[in-house]
């Protein structure tokens, strides 16, 4: 199992003991997921229009949360941050509840993370999301727009795939990826992952390996923008 994590490692690490582009064979995305910009229920910011007015309203002191330095939800802010021009601080937390806490309590404006994260607090109406970063809309919060549909040219979208070893036969491959595509076809197993805050989406071996390629040099240079050194 692969995933999207792996195309930011690649950047933020200086040595890794394989290479994620070289030592596997692509077979099949199973699932995609997307992250949410969230504010609290009670705040006036209801769109991400409003955000990016109260941002340039207070420049430098608009705090957007995320968990840490390097996660996907920290880079997808800083993506963020780049792709409006505004200049909004991001507060790095150790863990989601430390970020939805922070969002409760206003020491935030917004937060990155995922739905299936904190789809209990979503669920409950204690945060709503306002925006999603995905290239369409999600199944599991489809009244809420994308980042593109708000004005803002960025995209962020995560994914768990099955990859093999590089030497894999291409028969072998092929094979295994005709079972994950009839797999992700089923409505049971669709409406699983929409239960865990997935949507199921299977590919060709050559789509994934072009996601990964593209997602590698994407986070790339967000990694470098962000000015993060290498660990």
């Amino acid at each position: 199992m692969l995933w999207s994590g792996i195309a930011i490692s690649r950047s933020l690490l200086k040595t890794m003991p394989f290479d994620p582009v070289t030592a596997f064979a692509p077979i099949s995305t199973v699932a995609y997921f997307d992250l949410l910009i969230l504010a609290n229920a009670q705040s006036p910011l209801r769109t991400m229009d409003d955000v990016l007015k109260a941002a340039r309203a207070n420049p430098g002191r608009f705090n957007v949360g995320t968990i840490n330095p390097g996660s996907t939800q920290n880079l997808s802010a800083e993506l963020l941050r780049s792709a409006t021009g505004v200049d909004m601080t991001i507060v790095p937390y150790r863990s989601t509840p430390e970020v939805l806490t922070a969002l409760l309590r206003d020491d935030i404006a917004i937060a990155v993370e995922s739905y299936a994260a904190l789809k209990a607090a979503i669920d409950d109406r204690q945060i709503r999301a306002i925006a999603a970063t995905g290239e369409t809309r999600s199944p599991m919060q489809p009244s809420v727009p994308t980042l593109r549909e708000s004005g803002i040219a960025a995209e962020m979208v995560g994914w768990n795939a099955l990859v093999a070893p590089a030497q894999t036969p291409k028969e072998i491959v092929a094979a295994l990826n005709g079972h994950i595509t009839a797999i992700a076809a089923m409505p049971d197993f669709r409406q699983r992952l929409i239960d865990l805050g997935t949507e199921a989406k299977a590919s060709t071996p050559a789509e994934l390996g072009r996601r990964l390629a593209a997602d590698i040099d994407k986070w790339a240079a967000v990694i470098k923008k962000a000015g993060l050194e290498p660990r």
